[in-house]
């Protein structure tokens, strides 16, 4: 049975893209900070008949998130989806000119070293079976900087920048690296069936090679 572990998965998308792939027979790994939450939510999926279980990790703890990661591949087996998407905290987008160096650093810890330790973790057992995916979810500041958005402005681009080399390295490979790019709250975005919509864009990046990044609507349209 295939796996996929979403980082940063939480009662709104992440409950969405664990069901559409349950949907598919994979094993879902649910990751975040908070243990309880978790168990309630794999609880819900298990319900739905999806094999879920939750690893509680801060992304910002490169050695729990690690450990989280290893411990459910050890228990649902090897990571083929790896789905990077936690939520930026709200100090994240304050204004630039109250961005300080350290708040900064947070930023890009949360964003572009949490997302490096993930794929280093689960990258080795994709190489393994010359297949799998690495699917980034980012807000618009990753391709258009915000001046009252600032961390995020900072922060996601360094993610994508990783994410886009990272594609072009193991595009021969058969491992699929992409990025969906939301540029709005999800309720805003009036999407026909709403957060099944996202989750079913992303299904889709992970079963069609394409280009790097997906806009889920274009830039303009849409505000993080």
């Amino acid at each position: 049975m295939p796996t996929i572990a979403i980082v940063g998965a939480g009662p709104g998308l992440g409950a969405a893209v664990a069901r559409r792939f349950g949907a598919e027979g994979f094993s879902v790994v649910l990751l975040s900070r908070d243990q309880p939450k978790l168990d309630e939510l794999a609880a819900e999926l298990q319900e739905g008949g999806v094999v879920a279980r939750g690893y509680a990790a801060d992304v910002l703890d490169p050695a729990a998130l690690e450990a989280a990661l290893t411990r459910a591949a050890a228990e649902l087996g090897p990571v083929s989806v790896l789905q990077y998407s936690p939520l930026p905290s709200r100090d994240y987008l304050k204004p630039v000119l109250d961005l300080t160096p350290e708040l900064a650093l947070e930023a890009l810890r949360f964003s572009a070293l949490g997302l490096i330790h993930a794929v280093r973790s689960v990258l080795p057992a994709m190489r393994a079976a010359g297949q799998g995916s690495i699917l980034l979810i980012n807000g618009g500041t990753s391709v258009k900087a915000r001046s009252d958005f600032a961390g995020t402005s900072v922060a996601f681009p360094a993610e994508s920048a990783y994410g886009e080399m990272l594609h072009d390295a193991l595009e021969g490979e058969g491992i699929r690296v992409a990025q969906l790019v939301i540029p709005g709250g999800i309720p805003k975005l009036r999407l026909e069936n709403g957060i099944d919509d996202v989750a079913q864009r992303i299904w889709e990046l992970h079963s069609a090679r394409g280009e790097f990044r997906t806009m889920l609507i274009p830039l303009e349209e849409g505000r993080e």
